[in-house]
């Protein structure tokens, strides 16, 4: 199949498809004499493999991890299982940040009067915060 058959049956546009070979993380698919690519059924599954992977948060570097355990067929489940549970933990972490960061701009909005007035403790909190030094 073609580039536009291989994008169509796996979501995917061609140029990220030209993107993931280019970056290795795909079987090369077979050139015709015409030098147009030709791919088979193998690169449907690696191809949706990466696209729900990076749908879930797997970085490329994971993503191509995550294909060279599909691509093996002696590879060991736990393997995957610990890819898996690593991810977990970083998206745990990631999820905290973004709660402490909403906390903080949610009591910086309750503090704004948002009037008309040039007052508000948004700006003074990101142009001072944290960082604020005395004036000398």
């Amino acid at each position: 199949m073609n580039i536009s058959e291989i994008a169509k049956k796996t979501g995917l546009t061609a140029k990220a498809i030209r993107f993931y070979e280019d970056k290795g993380l795909i079987t090369p698919p077979e050139r015709g004499e015409n030098s147009y690519r030709y791919y088979q059924e193998r690169h449907v599954d690696e191809l949706s493999l990466l696209k729900q992977a990076k749908d879930v948060g797997f970085t490329l570097e994971e993503c191509g991890e995550l294909l060279e355990l599909f691509r093996n067929p002696a590879r060991h489940s736990a393997d995957v299982k610990n890819a898996t549970m690593a991810k977990i933990s970083e998206l745990e972490q990631t999820i905290t940040k973004l709660s402490a960061i909403k906390e903080t701009l949610q009591s910086l909005a309750d503090a704004c009067p948002g009037d008309e007035g040039a007052d508000c403790p948004i700006i003074d909190h990101l142009a001072r915060g944290c960082c604020h030094h005395e004036k000398a």
